[in-house]
């Protein structure tokens, strides 16, 4: 399998466990994209590009329900990401699409670290790249000069 659609399923990666997280198993059926964040939408969407918009007549694949069903699991994570890597070998149309879709996401949720996601927990720090000044957590914190 090329590297390059490896590369591009884990970039879809955050997408698409954001939405199954939010969704469970009604994540390919038509909802109100106003309820969810926009990280959440675009992993709706970029599903809905792998497996069709009509639930009821999608077959959900075995990998997407055990994700449902356990979201944070690591393990059904990566084999969710391997047979989405395989179907995008598999069709080079639904590559270019779902990395088009991948590029308006990133621009639309102002994700420019490469695929990467970056989040901060309360009062904490998130930097998507080099951080050049000083940053000050915790209460009652200073920066002394030198």
């Amino acid at each position: 399998m090329s590297g390059e659609l490896v590369a591009l399923v884990g970039s879809a990666s955050p997408y698409v466990v954001s939405a199954v997280s939010a969704y469970g198993g009604a994540v390919l059926a038509r909802v109100q994209e106003e309820a969810a964040d926009a990280t959440v939408g675009w992993g709706r969407k970029i599903l809905q590009r792998f497996f069709g918009t009509d639930a009821e007549q999608a077959q959900v694949p075995r990998e997407l329900e055990r994700l449902i069903r356990e979201p944070d699991n690591a393990d059904f994570q990566a084999a969710l990401r391997v047979y989405l890597a395989e179907l995008l070998q598999e069709d080079a149309q639904l590559a270019d699409d779902v990395r088009r879709m991948l590029e308006q996401a990133d621009s639309a949720t102002g994700n420019t670290a490469s695929g990467n996601t970056v989040t901060a927990s309360d009062r904490g720090v998130a930097a998507g790249r080099d951080i050049t000044g000083s940053v000050i957590t915790g209460d009652n914190s200073s920066i002394t000069g030198r």
